[in-house]
């Protein structure tokens, strides 16, 4: 991991306007993934996973009705756009496919049929714990593997997710050729192998989280002047806008911290084995940054999320993956007992 992103600093000391705030802070952490060709002994986004060779490999076993994007494909094309931004300039031939990769594509079948029995899980996240210190693994565990079914789901309407714990220590004889599904829904449903920039920052609740009182407060533009918070006069109309936006959950793919809301209101997160109130674990994010939330744009990107090309698209979407229209996919654990069924939702 020698790639390094550094968020600017918030425009505001929110605890400073409103210290109601300060005891509400959480630690995240930002993952901001970036391609790149991560082994198994590092944490990535879409990377290979340290997996011992006695274990099963995850399957999913539930209906699947969709597909129709051959995996084949779909890895040949994430090459051919790999080599083509590790060379911006438009070297001649790097866009092209090589004999290797046109034979694969000559040998797959259009008209093909799913193979029958359960779908091999995809690898999504591998997060080792001295990289992620947020993460609160069970017993003597320090690897955090989140893997899914790439594949819409009922009642879902995206993957579904499998998270395993385990000491890394304890892997000595390594699955290397893992069994892969042969199709999958969408495209976006495999990640781009990326190497992780972690970088630690504080979260405050999204404003559907806080109480009424607190809201008004912060919909009181008055409040904002009488701190002299320097707040641009344009946030006048909707100061709440200007929290939700620059000083409360950070987008893009992190670990920890609060959770963003506004596809749907807040929903209870309780443990379905013990009821314990969940915490976040895992954030899958569409998108790193948007229009709206552009102050979180790490340094070393703002150049390139000031152009309009294809590096603008790198940057935006590292990983490749969209959730629903460019939703987020959270996924929450028990504090009181980690190895407890997570759940995930849509946001």
């Amino acid at each position: 991991m020698n790639v390094i992103r550094t968020t600017p600093p918030r425009p505001v000391d929110v605890t400073a306007v409103f210290p109601q705030l300060a005891p509400l802070a959480r630690p995240a952490i930002r993952l901001h993934p970036r391609p790149g060709d991560p082994s198994r002994h590092d944490s990535s986004i879409g990377g290979p996973l340290l997996w011992p060779a006695d274990e099963p490999w995850p399957h999913c076993d539930a209906p699947h009705e969709g597909g129709g994007q051959v995996l084949a494909r779909v890895r040949v094309e994430q090459r051919v756009r790999a080599r083509a931004a590790a060379h911006p300039d438009g070297t001649p031939g790097v866009s092209s496919y090589t004999p290797e990769e046109q034979a694969i594509l000559e040998q797959i079948d259009w008209d093909f049929e799913r193979p029958d029995g359960p779908v091999p899980l995809l690898p999504v996240a591998q997060l080792y714990v001295r990289d992620i210190p947020v993460l609160r693994p069970p017993g003597q565990a320090d690897l955090l593997q989140v893997l899914w079914c790439p594949f819409d789901h009922p009642e879902m309407y995206m993957p579904r997710t499998a998270v395993f714990w385990r000491s890394a220590a304890a892997v000595t004889d390594i699955l290397t050729s893992p069994p892969e599904p042969f199709d999958v829904e969408h495209e976006e449903y495999v990640p781009e192998p990326c190497v992780l920039a972690p970088e630690r920052i504080t979260e405050y609740p999204n404003s559907l989280e806080l109480s009424e009182e607190l809201r008004e407060q912060l919909g009181d533009w008055s409040r904002w002047q009488a701190a002299d918070a320097g707040v641009d006069s344009s946030y006048a109309p909707y100061p709440e806008s200007f929290y939700h936006s620059n000083l409360s959950v950070a987008p893009g793919w992190k670990a920890g911290g609060w959770p963003q809301w506004g596809y749907t209101d807040p929903a209870p997160r309780q443990c379905p084995a013990c009821d314990t109130a969940m915490d976040a674990l895992l954030t899958i994010d569409t998108f790193e940054w948007d229009s709206g939330n552009r102050s979180w744009i790490p340094y070393e990107d703002q150049a390139a999320a000031s152009s309009t090309g294809q590096r603008h698209r790198d940057t935006q979407r590292p990983t490749a993956v969209q959730i629903g229209s460019g939703y987020k996919q959270q996924l929450y654990i028990c504090p009181a007992a980690p190895e407890h069924p997570h759940i995930e939702l849509m946001q």
